[in-house]
Order: C-alpha cells, then sequence, then structure tokens
C-alpha cells in the first residue's frame, strides 16, 4: 500500500481542536472567577462546545466545501453555544455579571475560533493550487456528459487538492472485459487514491466488478448518480461545485470528531489497563511462563491493520516456542500450548498486551481482529470484500467476535460470517455499539467461549 498523499496531516484535525479549546479556556480569564470556578467553567465550556459540535457537524469540513456552508456551520455553533453559556450563569454562576461582559467574552472567541478556522481552510486551497501537495490522485471511468463536468472541475479548481490522473471510456470497458482490467491494473501501478465512476452507462456486472475491486483493493469508490439500483445503496451524497457525486460506503469512524473521540477513549482505557494491571500481573506472569518453558514472556508477530500496513502484535506466549507459530492457527487441544498458556488463551488474558498496541495507535481497543499475514494474504484472495476491514484500525475485541465468529478458522463459513460483522461494524459504529462489544467481551470472558483454546 502506498502512503496516502491526499489525507490531510494527521496532525491538523487534532490542532484544530486544541486551538479552540484552548480559546474558549484562556478567554474565561476576563471573568472574576476563582480557581474553582475557573475550572468548573473551562471544563463545562468545553465539553459543551464538543457536544454542540457532533450535533452540528462544526468540524465536517472537507477539501469540497464551500465557504457558505462553513459560515452556516459556525453560525449554528455559536448561537447554540451562546445559549448554553447563559445558561451556565444563570443556573451555575454565584456572582452575578452583565450581559455585556457575557457578550464580550462570546465575541472575542467566535471571532478568534471563526478567522482560525477560515483561515485554515483557505491556507490549505492556496497551499493546494500554489505547491500542488495535499492532493488526492483520481481517475474517471465513463465518458458522459456529467462525468466530462468532473474532469474540468478537477482540472479547473486545483485549490480543492484533486489530481487528475485519467479517464477511461465507458464503451470500451463495456465492449472488451480486457480492457476494465487494464484499468484496475493503472489505477494500482499509479497508486490512484479515488474512483469516480459513471453508472448511466456501465452494466450491471461492470459495476460489480469496480466495486469488488475497489473493496479488496481498499480504494475509495464514489459514482456519479442515475437512475440506477446504485441508490439503493446506503450512500453519502457531497457537492463538488454543483455536481453531485455518491459514496460507496460511509465509515463513521473517519469523521473527525468520532475519530479523536476514539482515540481518547483507546488512551484512557489503555492507560489504565497498562498501570492497574500489567504494571503488576506481567511480573507475576512472566516467572510463571518462564518456569514452564524457555523462551519470551511476549509473543509478537506480524498482523495488518489500518490500511493493510503491517505491525508486530503482542500476547503473553502461550506456547512453545515453535516454526509454525506464524503459519498455522492454534487448534483445539494443540500440543503447543502450555499449561499457563491454556489458561491464559481460555480467560484471553494473553491479549491484555495488546492494550500496548492500543496506546501506541496501531490498534483499538474495539474493531476487526487483526490475522496473520500469511492467513490476511491467502483470505484476501479468496474471500471476497475482506480488504474492507482494513478502512480501519483492528481491536482487541470485535463485533465478530462476541458474536460467536472468534478463534480458529475452521471453514470459509467463519471468515466469511466474520467479515460480514466487521462490515457492518464500520459501517455502524457508535460509542454505544463499543460500550456494548467490550461489555459482552468481559461476559464471554468469565462465562467462557467454546472456541477459547
Amino acid at each position: 500500500m502506498g502512503s496516502k498523499v491526499g489525507r490531510y496531516s494527521g496532525y491538523l484535525r487534532p490542532l484544530t481542536f486544541v486551538v479552540d479549546w484552548t480559546i474558549l479556556i484562556l478567554l474565561a480569564y476576563a471573568f472574576s472567577f476563582d480557581s474553582k470556578q475557573w475550572t468548573f467553567f473551562s471544563l463545562y465550556a468545553v465539553f459543551s462546545w464538543i457536544i454542540i459540535s457532533i450535533k452540528t457537524d462544526y468540524y465536517e469540513v472537507y477539501r469540497f466545501t464551500k465557504t457558505l456552508r462553513i459560515i452556516s456551520l459556525a453560525v449554528t455553533q455559536f448561537v447554540v453555544f451562546t445559549l448554553v453559556v447563559f445558561f451556565y450563569f444563570k443556573v451555575f454562576s454565584y456572582t452575578e455579571y452583565a450581559s455585556q461582559e457575557i457578550f464580550n467574552y462570546l465575541g472575542r472567541i467566535f471571532l478568534l475560533i471563526f478567522l482560525f478556522k477560515l483561515g485554515t481552510y483557505l491556507f490549505l486551497k492556496k497551499y493546494r493550487s500554489v505547491f500542488g501537495r495535499n492532493y488526492r490522485r483520481t481517475v474517471i471511468i465513463g465518458d458522459s456528459a456529467k462525468s466530462n463536468q468532473l474532469k474540468e472541475f478537477f482540472i479547473a479548481n486545483p485549490e480543492f487538492g484533486y489530481k487528475f490522473m485519467k479517464q477511461f471510456s465507458v464503451q470500451d470497458i463495456v465492449a472488451q472485459k480486457p480492457e476494465l482490467q487494464n484499468c484496475f491494473d493503472y489505477i494500482i501501478h499509479e497508486d490512484i487514491d479515488e474512483i469516480y465512476c459513471s453508472t448511466s452507462d456501465l452494466d450491471d456486472e461492470s459495476i460489480s466488478e469496480i466495486i469488488d475491486f475497489s473493496d479488496n483493493n481498499l480504494k475509495v469508490l464514489k459514482f456519479l448518480p442515475d437512475n440506477r439500483d446504485i441508490y439503493a445503496k446506503r450512500l453519502k451524497i457531497d457537492y463538488y461545485g454543483y455536481l453531485p457525486i455518491l459514496s460507496l460506503r460511509t465509515i463513521p469512524i473517519e469523521e473527525p470528531i468520532n475519530l479523536y473521540l476514539k482515540r481518547v477513549f483507546d488512551i484512557i482505557v489503555s492507560s489504565l489497563v497498562i498501570i492497574c494491571v500489567l504494571s503488576w500481573l506481567t511480573p507475576i506472569l512472566a516467572i510463571i511462563i518462564k518456569l514452564e518453558s524457555k523462551g519470551p514472556v511476549f509473543f509478537k508477530q506480524k498482523r495488518n491493520g489500518l490500511d493493510y500496513k503491517e505491525f508486530y502484535c503482542y500476547k503473553y506466549r502461550s506456547m512453545k516456542p515453535n516454526p509454525e507459530a506464524d503459519i498455522h492457527q492454534v487448534r483445539k487441544n494443540d500440543v503447543r500450548i502450555t499449561t499457563v498458556g491454556r489458561y491464559l488463551r481460555k480467560t484471553s488474558i494473553d491479549e491484555l498486551p495488546q492494550f500496548f498496541n492500543v496506546f501506541l495507535g496501531e490498534m483499538s481497543v474495539v474493531g476487526p481482529r487483526p490475522h496473520m499475514v500469511s492467513h490476511t494474504h491467502m483470505y484476501a484472495e479468496r474471500i471476497d470484500k475482506f480488504m474492507v476491514r482494513h478502512f480501519i484500525k483492528p481491536g482487541i475485541t470485535g463485533l465478530a467476535q462476541v458474536s460467536g465468529f472468534r478463534g480458529e478458522v475452521e471453514t470459509d463459513h467463519d471468515i466469511i460470517n466474520r467479515v460480514k460483522f466487521d462490515i457492518f461494524y464500520l459501517e455502524n459504529w457508535s460509542i454505544l455499539l463499543d460500550a456494548k462489544i467490550i461489555f459482552l467481551t468481559i461476559v464471554n470472558a468469565i462465562r467462557g467461549d467454546r472456541k477459547a483454546y
């Protein structure tokens, strides 16, 4: 997998959040609060700002978002936040403050936050058009009037950050199936980020092949809409200028506020587990593991994670050191498992070191379970849409695992259902779903799972 040159810097989104929250907190010094009141008001303001921004989509600004849309989002955010701040001074404040003081505070934070937001947006547009960076490589499949308009849009608007690479003729693809394979080869060879597909002249078979290709190769697929059955799918519509563009799949975790809420949750949970559990459990298990068999305390194995990148996944060693550890998965009554290892696996304690992976950002507490690299390659070729699960970080536990599809893959039925649950999870993620999965994981660990071996 090539590097995602088209994505924003990984530091830009959190920087925006931090700047906004810092402005809220620092300007609160304008009020004659004591330290306790200032702390309470700051927490109230930041928490309220986050909740309101989730509801108003305040941070949902993309490269194709119009300036008027940014202004509209800002006005909505500021109006609701004003009501929330006045509610605080009416209910929680012990000191009377004139409305003028409150409006002065609100006016300053609104001005600073809005100027920073708009300035960042305009700077990125200029940065793309002048320096040609922060772009996404695109191809268009189709030669309809709309696809030609989209091509002209990409070429005429470099500030949006889309680098048009090539347009493929629909007639050639429909008439000659090898031409579609040439299109796929080009997309892989040129490391294309996004595929735009005009469905007006494509037959159903070609559309299905393009969807399968994009899913199995982690390519973003978007459609120029017509009246086909593609509308029956759960699609997201955006506008590039006045052109409607449909995205094949929406992934809630990729929304900026959701992404960082989940990351904060992961950091908090992993830190608590590392400090409160692993700090004392690891030395004890290290002695027990070493006494039973020679070898390292931790077992590390390469797995595929977000965007198919490889990383080392850590566990407490539960097997005797053997050359087949990275090739063959554990089976029931596997002779490689040690006595203490059998207990560790039955209770899932052997998975706890993966909280280090979570803390480092390689995994999440909840997500699709990662497979051995050799198995990932095998399933990617054999199981349709298997690669879709790599659109998000892998997890210590997941929806498939608490739904009866953990452990050994005995038949294709097991891995097919695991993929179905993983895709459902990434398309329907929520904090409540994560909480439910964590609760069921704890229940299963206490009760015992028939495939925990």
